[in-house]
C-alpha cells in the first residue's frame, strides 16, 4: 500500500478526533510477507472506488509482478488470495457520534481469477473503514518493497498508523501475538522467545528499512511481562521515502498516459512519485514502441519498472544516488540535534523566522513536515548553516538537499 494521505491527516484533525484516529483495524492471521504485500496492492488498486463500487478488478499478471511473484505463478496467487479470504479484520472504535462500535469481517469477501483478471471484493463495512485515513493507513509501496520479513512488515503496518500520536498505546501480549500472526503458537507465549525471535528482529528491520523508528516498552505484573507498546517517531534518514501524494501529479502528461494505459489514479501517482516523470516517459515510450507484440501493456510496464526493461540510456530512478541520500540524512541528523538543544521558546522563534520567508506550497510543506520538509531542504540547510557556521562541515555539497 502507498503512504497515508498526509494532506488529509493534518490541520483538520482536532484533538477530540485523536481517539478515533488511534482506534484502527487489526488484521490477524498468519500472513506471509507476499500475502501482506498482496493485501496492500489490492487495496491500492481499489482505493479510488472503494466505497462506490462493490467489485474491483486488476490484471492478474500485473498483480503478480507488482508483488514479486512470477507472473505465470497462478497457483501461488490462488493460495495467497485464499489466505486473505480466511483472514479476519477486527475493529473496536468510537463512531462519529461517540458511540462504541465493534466489527469483524474477512479481509476479502471473495476473490476470483477468470480470463487473466483478478476480481475481488470487500465487505461494505470493511470497505468504509479501509477508505477512512483516520482509521486505516495506506502503506507506501516503495517502503513496503524494502521489507524481507513478514513479521517486520506486520509490525510496521500496526505502528505506522499511530505515527501522529507517537505511540501505539498498550497492547496485551495476547493481542500483540495475534497482530503478528502468532496467536496459536505456544512457543511464543514465553516472552523471552517472543522478544528474541520476533520483537527484536522486527524492530531492527523497521528502524533500518522504513520511514519510522519504533521503540518497544513493556509493562509487568510482578516479574511477568503482560503488555507492550511501541513509541513511534519519523526516521530522519529514510523520511524521503515517505513520498508526497500531492495533486500536482494529476497535471502531468505522464499521469494521463498511465491512466489511458489502465493504471488506477493512486497507482499512477505512486509510480510518478517513485520513479519520476522522465523515467516513466521513457518506459512508456519503450512499451508503446513494441507495437502489437505487447498484449498486456500495463503488465509489461510493471515489468519494465521492476526488472529494468527499456532503453539502456534511461535515467536512473529518483531519489538519486545513495551518496546524496546519505549526505542529506547526515544533514537532517545534525539539524535535529541542534533543534533538540534549543529551548522551546527558541524553537518557536526559529520556526516563525523561517516561515516568514515562505509562501504557497513551500510554506504548506514546512507547516506539514517542519524541518524534515523536502521541498525546503536547500533553504533549511542555508538557514541552519547561517545560525551555526560549520554545522555541515565534512558533508558533501553535491546533493540537492
Amino acid at each position: 500500500m502507498d503512504e497515508i494521505p498526509r494532506d488529509r491527516l493534518t490541520g483538520a484533525l482536532r484533538r477530540a478526533a485523536v481517539k478515533k484516529h488511534v482506534a484502527a483495524i487489526h488484521v490477524s492471521g498468519k500472513l506471509t510477507l507476499l500475502q501482506r504485500r498482496l493485501s496492500n496492492v489490492l487495496l491500492l488498486n481499489a482505493y479510488d472506488t472503494l466505497t462506490t463500487e462493490a467489485v474491483h478488478r486488476i490484471d492478474a499478471r500485473t498483480l503478480c509482478l507488482m508483488i514479486g511473484y512470477n507472473s505465470h505463478d497462478m497457483d501461488t496467487l490462488k493460495q495467497s488470495l485464499r489466505g486473505l479470504a480466511e483472514t479476519v479484520a477486527e475493529w473496536d472504535m468510537l463512531d462519529s457520534d461517540g458511540r462504541q462500535e465493534w466489527g469483524v469481517s474477512s479481509l476479502l469477501a471473495y476473490a476470483r481469477l477468470k480470463g487473466g483478471v483478478c476480481e475481488y471484493a470487500y465487505s461494505p463495512a470493511l470497505a468504509q473503514k479501509l477508505h477512512d485515513p483516520k482509521v486505516f493507513a495506506l502503506i507506501n509501496m516503495n517502503i513496503q518493497r524494502r521489507f524481507t520479513s513478514g513479521h517486520a512488515l506486520a509490525l510496521y503496518e500496526n505502528c505506522y498508523r499511530f505515527l501522529k500520536t507517537g505511540s501505539t498505546g498498550w497492547w496485551p501480549l495476547d493481542i500483540f501475538r495475534r497482530l503478528m500472526g502468532l496467536g496459536d503458537s505456544a512457543y511464543y507465549e514465553t516472552f523471552k522467545h517472543l522478544n528474541a525471535k520476533i520483537i527484536k528482529p522486527a524492530v531492527d528491520e523497521v528502524n533500518r528499512s522504513s520511514n519510522i523508528i519504533v521503540t518497544p516498552q513493556t509493562r509487568k505484573l510482578g516479574r511477568t511481562v503482560t503488555d507492550i507498546r511501541f513509541l513511534i517517531r519519523e526516521n530522519p534518514q529514510l523520511a524521503i521515502l515517505d513520498l508526497d501524494d500531492g495533486e500536482g501529479a494529476r497535471k502531468s502528461p505522464v499521469y494521463e498516459r498511465l491512466r489511458s494505459l489502465g493504471a488506477a489514479d493512486r497507482l499512477a501517482r505512486q509510480w510518478i512519485a517513485e520513479h519520476g516523470e522522465e523515467v516513466l516517459a521513457a518506459k512508456l515510450d519503450y512499451v508503446a514502441g513494441q507495437g502489437g507484440e505487447v498484449k498486456n501493456p500495463m503488465g509489461y510496464l510493471a515489468a519494465a519498472l521492476t526488472k529494468g526493461y527499456g532503453p539502456p540510456a534511461a535515467a536512473p530512478p529518483r531519489p538519486a544516488a545513495a551518496p546524496d541520500i546519505a549526505a542529506r540524512a547526515e544533514r537532517l541528523r545534525r539539524i535535529q540535534t541542534v533543534v533538540g538543544q534549543r529551548t522551546p521558546t527558541q524553537r518557536d522563534a526559529d520556526r516563525r523566522l523561517f516561515l516568514a520567508k515562505l509562501q504557497g506550497a513551500a510554506r504548506d510543506d514546512f507547516e506539514r513536515h517542519g524541518w524534515m520538509s523536502a521541498l525546503n531542504a536547500a533553504a533549511i540547510r542555508a538557514f541552519w548553516g547561517d545560525l551555526h557556521p560549520g554545522l555541515f562541515d565534512g558533508i558533501a555539497e553535491d546533493g540537492p538537499a
